[in-house]
């Protein structure tokens, strides 16, 4: 059999199977999507149909209409806090990165060891201790709770440090020359050559904590406004038992805030992912 035939079979098999697992991913997604217009009673009905007999509203309008709980506020403050705590966590992970790849100072060697070690500390072993700690620190039921604890990441600043060393001597020897510190150097340099990687990450943080649920449950339990959108999405599914149409409506409304930023950022979050695969 000739190469060409063989290459046929491959890129024939390559796309069957892709299509199979990308068939498989949205099947649920998009089985969910018209039961968000279904009563409840419809959702379990036999045989089962994709499609509404009758579309209703009614599951939507029961999500917005919560009297102790406002919808819209909890995707607003969990969009918020997933927002500044990108922000802080590039900041000092970045900062942090660049001081190990470039900077000699005592016990370097010391602190980065230490630092990775955290890497391989499952959180849930010392959830109990930081909950215990934002307690003393009088953080409790406030916004500041759900954003510092998780800002600093043995792995981002793991992952900025190894792209930092790839990174030409010669230009932080030029900006040196030119009369800039090592803060300027990090700042008018390295943050502007760090767009995709930044995105990456940047991503992977505003999806921890925009998922946030744990934490949060532990943290917030009287000040509702500040309730995380997992966290309210979860109290729904209590309260509203059996009512799938009602956890269906605010689950999906709350993909379109990571669905859009994933839209806007695709071409960075694919170059992010390939330095991943090199580093």
């Amino acid at each position: 059999m000739k190469a060409s035939t063989h290459k046929k079979i491959r890129d024939i098999s390559g796309t069957f199977i892709m299509t199979l697992v990308v068939a498989i991913v949205l099947f649920p997604i998009l089985w969910a999507l018209p039961s968000m217009f279904k009563d409840r009673s419809e959702i379990f009905e036999l045989p089962l149909h994709w499609l509404p007999h009758e579309w209703t509203t009614e599951n939507f309008e029961t999500v917005f209409d919560m009297p102790d709980y406002n919808y819209l506020m909890s995707i607003g403050s969990t969009t918020l806090v997933a927002v500044v705590s990108v922000f802080l966590s590039l900041l000092v992970n970045m900062m942090a990165a660049y001081a190990f790849a470039r900077i000699e100072f005592p016990g370097r060697t010391f602190f980065w060891i230490y630092m990775l070690s955290t890497m391989f500390i499952p959180g849930i072993t010392i959830l109990l201790t930081s909950v215990r700690v934002v307690s003393w620190l009088g953080m409790l039921d406030t916004i500041w709770v759900l954003i510092i604890p998780g800002v600093a990441s043995g792995y981002n600043v793991f992952f900025f440090r190894q792209y930092y060393l790839g990174v030409p001597k010669y230009m932080e020897e030029a900006a040196m020359i030119d009369g800039l510190s090592k803060a300027g150097i990090f700042f008018r340099i390295f943050t502007r050559i760090s767009t995709a990687p930044m995105v990456i990450i940047g991503m992977s943080v505003f999806m921890g904590y925009y998922n946030s649920f744990l934490w949060p449950v532990m943290t917030i339990t009287e000040n509702t406004n500040l309730y995380q959108i997992m966290q309210l999405i979860r109290t729904l599914n209590s309260r509203y038992t059996g009512r799938y149409g009602i956890v269906l409506a605010a689950t999906m409304i709350s993909l379109l805030v990571p669905f859009a930023l994933y839209c806007f950022f695709q071409k960075y979050i694919v170059q992010g992912i390939s330095i991943a695969g090199v580093k």
